[in-house]
């Protein structure tokens, strides 16, 4: 009998000793996979992407430019702007503006036409600008489908050409998993396919940093297309290899009106020139 009662004995504190380290490992367990939940970063929605929501997290912010006649004051939009106050900018010195159109070959922003044609309204000169997915589709796909949605350009002497935004990728790897020669191609494939549908050369908006990591610093594009420079601070630095000046320069995203605030390097008849091709 007593080996019958300590064999009961035994048998009843398994089951306790079960618990208590169910407990304990509920205790030391979930809240570290809660705090890495925490932690993990955010992947924005597909088609909410715009032009330098990487600048900051990756080259950092400085300050602000001086003042310069020989430039001009623009202005980019996306649908995070909604329906933008264009006179309340024209007023404020803005004279040409760019508006986001597309993304990829799955999204158009809401909000183009308002902010596309209210700008020309109030007498700015506009154009659009495609945020580049490089792992979603061709770069030929992708410039057909801006041109499409609002990226074609009109010799009408208020309409810029179209800009392809290639930057940090906001969903996922940075380069979006191309190697320096796959993004190379890519890019090729997209303007070679802009110019055969429009006549013009698309703008080329990006970061030095990002080019240099992207597509190893390629200088073959710099002769036949214009850059648009992306750099919060107080002068554009370093340029992209190949290119000597930039067309465009996005210098802040904390403007009063319309936060991404720009500079054409040149007076307006310069911009009315560019414009007219």
């Amino acid at each position: 009998m007593p080996v019958h009662r300590s064999g009961r004995s035994g048998f009843t504190r398994i089951p306790a000793l079960t618990a208590a380290g169910a407990v304990l490992l509920a205790v030391l367990v979930l809240p570290r996979a809660a705090a890495a939940d925490e932690s993990a970063p955010t992947v924005p929605p597909r088609g909410s992407a715009h032009m330098g929501m990487g600048v900051v997290a990756h080259d950092g912010r400085g300050g602000l430019p001086t003042a310069r006649s020989t430039q001009t004051e623009g202005v980019d939009v996306s649908s995070h702007q909604g329906t933008v106050a264009w006179p309340t900018l024209w007023k404020s010195g803005v004279r040409w503006a760019y508006a986001k159109a597309t993304e990829g070959t799955y999204y158009t922003n809401p909000y183009h036409s308002q902010q596309y044609n209210g700008s020309y309204d109030v007498g700015m000169i506009r154009g659009a600008y495609h945020f580049a997915t490089p792992d979603t589709a061709s770069g030929a796909a992708q410039a057909d489908y801006f041109v499409n949605r609002g990226g074609a350009w009109s010799a009408d002497g208020r309409t810029l050409p179209g800009v392809l935004d290639i930057e940090w990728n906001p969903y996922g790897d940075a380069c979006y998993g191309k190697s320096a020669t796959a993004m190379v191609s890519w890019i090729r494939d997209f303007l070679n396919q802009y110019k055969a549908r429009t006549g013009r050369n698309a703008v080329v908006y990006t970061a030095t940093s990002w080019w240099k990591q992207c597509t190893g610093n390629y200088a073959g594009f710099a002769s036949t297309t214009p850059l648009w420079i992306a750099r919060y601070a107080s002068t554009a630095g370093e340029l992209p290899a190949g290119w000597a000046a930039y067309t465009m320069w996005q210098y802040t995203s904390t403007g009063p009106t319309v936060g991404d605030h720009d500079r054409f390097n040149g007076t307006l008849d310069r911009v009315r020139a560019f414009a007219a091709g």
